[in-house]
């Protein structure tokens, strides 16, 4: 057997911008706008930040971050 480096390991998906034209905000039914510094979805009229994990939207109110 010999010493081989282990392949670096795959990077995360990212956000594909197209789902926003399909996504809404569950609570407030408004269009949301993609965060990359972030990674969230945003929804300006619900006060709403949603999580994308592992490039999937996450869009449970209850797991949403409230703006300020």
């Amino acid at each position: 057997m010999t010493d081989t480096p282990e392949a670096p390991a795959p990077a995360q998906p990212l956000f594909d911008r197209r789902m926003l034209e399909a996504l809404v905000c569950p609570q407030s039914h408004a269009t949301l706008r993609y965060d990359a510094a972030a990674d969230e979805l945003i929804s300006d009229a619900a006060g709403l930040a949603f999580p994308i994990r592992n490039g999937i939207p996450v869009m449970l109110v209850d797991e949403a971050r409230r703006l300020d």
